[in-house]
């Protein structure tokens, strides 16, 4: 038997650890969502008028990564949907994942992927974005019903098109005799309603929910339930899902990063053939799980902000210091921009930019007074230090 074979022998033979892996999967919806309850009424509350065709408010709801948002938005969808079946109504909910590659980046692809939902077939490219538009009116007009669009990452969709195509997404109601039509947009980002036209602003968030973070008695709570049918019983310690809780709670109340650091916690204790998941592996899971996250968010942002992050990193491993000023990052970002052939985005995106930064973890700012010559703000890196230097290789790689 060759070691490959021996290491599908053992897998296959040896005592489990998982009973239902995907139970800890983001895609996972449970029969109820702990801690939930509040935000599950409201959001029912807003959508319960479709059931006697009457169109729902829009509702722009957001709150940090992790906090229920998507879960809770799908799991009153589904139960809206199954009510509708059962009393004959006419309700369809389409959900839109706006980061997903070459779904989302075009107006037409976007409208096409909306089309496909209602089981029409368009070209992956060739008809005119009017055209289109004209057909899309014409599926929906097609009979009387009620349609909610779900946009998750709205921000995405309008860092990569634009928010024109909001505008006339809030706007289609106008266009429509027979069929109404409601927006729910999610997102982390908790400036963005503010950056967007305030014709849209307007017409979106009719109805606003904000998703608190969780602390770590909820996450203890919500690591206990899906472990109950993740794992065989006695495959986990209870001071595993102890110690899972307390992390995410200090990383912002993320329960999607408690659940990942439970699942691959558990995937580590098994892949050394251990049959109980133990606070060690937790330590080891964290580890990991904070360079590859870091990583792949880096990979997917948007040009210039990898570039202004690219700016920090160089002036902190130049200057050989812990700390470097806004000006000074503002600078150094200019001159690599120049050096790329790239024309830079103005100061205040700058400082946008380094805001979502400090937001997904990678910096902390502070702002300090120097005297007469006004305030600035200082600029650290939180990451630690193996992180940072991975990343600055990437980057370094991808531009020079």
């Amino acid at each position: 038997m060759s070691e490959l074979q021996q290491i599908f022998s053992t897998f296959l033979n040896g005592q489990r650890i998982f009973k239902n892996r995907k139970a800890l999967s983001i895609s996972f919806t449970p029969s109820t969502i702990p801690h939930r309850e509040k935000q599950i009424e409201e959001l029912g509350k807003i959508l319960a008028p479709a059931l006697i065709g009457a169109k729902p408010s829009n509702v722009f709801i957001y709150g940090r990564t992790g906090t229920g948002k998507s879960l809770v938005c799908m799991y009153v969808a589904n139960e809206l949907m199954k009510v509708s079946r059962e009393h004959r109504k006419n309700v369809k909910v389409v959900y839109v994942n706006c980061k997903m590659k070459k779904l989302t980046d075009t107006e037409y692809r976007l409208l096409a992927f909306i089309l496909g939902e209602f089981g029409e077939k368009v070209p992956f490219t060739g008809l005119p974005t009017e055209e289109l538009y004209r057909k899309f009116f014409r599926v929906l007009d097609s009979e009387e019903q009620i349609v909610i669009i779900i946009l998750d990452e709205i921000d995405a969709l309008v860092q990569k098109i634009g928010d024109e195509i909001l505008y006339n997404l809030t706007r289609i109601n106008q266009e429509l005799k027979r069929a109404k039509v409601s927006i729910i947009g999610i997102t982390n980002d908790l400036h963005f309603i503010n950056r967007l036209d305030p014709r849209i602003k307007s017409s979106l968030s009719e109805e606003e929910m904000v998703f608190p973070p969780y602390n770590a008695e909820q996450l203890k709570d919500i690591l206990r339930q899906r472990a109950e049918i993740a794992f065989y019983p006695e495959a986990v310690d209870n001071t595993v899902i102890e110690k899972c809780a307390a992390i995410a709670a200090q990383e912002h109340g993320d329960a999607r990063r408690a659940l990942d650091l439970l699942r691959v916690s558990a995937e580590i204790a098994e892949r050394r053939g251990e049959t109980k998941v133990l606070p060690e592996h937790v330590d080891m899971a964290h580890e990991k799980i904070e360079r590859d996250t870091f990583i792949e968010t880096i990979q997917h942002q948007p040009l210039h902000s990898q570039l202004v992050f690219y700016a920090i990193l160089e002036l902190l491993q130049k200057a050989k210091e812990r700390e470097v000023t806004t000006g000074d990052v503002m600078d150094y970002y200019v001159n690599v921009c120049k050096k790329l052939g790239l024309k830079p985005v103005t100061e205040r995106r700058v400082s946008d930019l380094i805001a979502e930064l400090a937001f997904f973890g990678f910096i902390d700012t502070r702002v300090v007074s120097k005297g007469r010559y006004g305030r600035t703000r200082i600029i650290s890196l939180k990451i630690s230090k193996e992180v940072g230097e991975r990343i600055y290789a990437m980057l370094l790689e991808k531009f020079y």
